[in-house]
């Protein structure tokens, strides 16, 4: 099966040069000369590795591969940096920012396919050695992250991708307190301007589904609690008695 490239580079010449020479060596490839549209394409297909320049018009590639990695859809997405910048702590900047690897202008094509390939290599014997990982379970409720499928007692919930998200974040670590701050910046983050009331939405969003769901399924959700002052939690059974920070909204 054909792997996906994305190549997001804003002068013509080079994506067309890109391109022509990644499709020659087998693979499948979709342009972007920003940001933006980079964002749309991979919203409507997450490709199996993004080919990113540094230096894009308005946001940069290295914001755009940060934005990438505090995203819960596309936090394992491979992404190369191509950049002009040779000094060694942008080069560590960029690694230390979510970029699997880098490429240094001017490029050799064929260096940018060995790169491209031994990431990808590098990525599938990560995702063998994390498949067992793939699934989350809290009490009733199981994600299944590769299908992006979520089940209560084995009743489907509806999720949007914000929603799915939301969930998933608060399920990878059950009992956990995890910050407003923080699940805004998982869930929007493509955004700065995410408030409380946008996480404090999503939950009640969130709760009003796992409620209906348990209803039809005749078991007990797990419960999403706000701990007040400091964030969001999903407990993996319901406390006898709730602590003092504890409260329901």
């Amino acid at each position: 099966m054909q792997k996906h490239v994305l190549v997001v580079e804003d002068e013509a010449p080079i994506r067309d040069m890109i391109k022509f020479a990644l499709t020659r060596a087998g693979f499948a490839v979709s342009e972007a000369p920003d940001a933006q549209s980079a964002r749309l394409a991979v919203a409507d297909r997450r490709p199996d590795l993004v080919l990113l320049d540094w230096m894009l018009p308005g946001v940069s590639g290295l914001e755009l591969a940060r934005q990438w990695r505090r995203a819960e859809l596309t936090r394992n997405m491979p992404v190369i940096l191509v950049t002009a910048r040779i000094e060694e702590n942008d080069r560590v900047r960029g690694l230390n920012l979510g970029a699997d690897d880098y490429v240094t202008k001017p490029f050799d094509l064929k260096e940018i396919e060995a790169r491209i390939r031994a990431v990808l290599r590098r990525r599938r014997t990560d995702d063998e050695n994390q498949a067992d990982h793939a699934l989350l379970a809290v009490g009733p409720l199981t994600i299944e992250d590769r299908a992006k499928e979520v089940l209560l007692a084995g009743y489907p919930l509806r999720l949007s991708p914000k929603e799915y998200t939301l969930l998933h974040l608060l399920c990878s670590e059950p009992d956990t307190v995890f910050e407003t701050e923080t699940i805004s910046e998982a869930v929007w983050p493509e955004r700065d301007d995410a408030t409380a009331e946008d996480v404090k939405t999503y939950v009640y969003l969130l709760r009003t589904k796992l409620t209906k769901a348990s209803q039809k399924a005749g078991v007990s959700a797990p419960c999403i609690e706000n701990v007040r002052g400091f964030g969001y939690r999903i407990r993996s059974h319901r406390m006898q008695r709730l602590g003092a920070h504890d409260v329901s909204v």
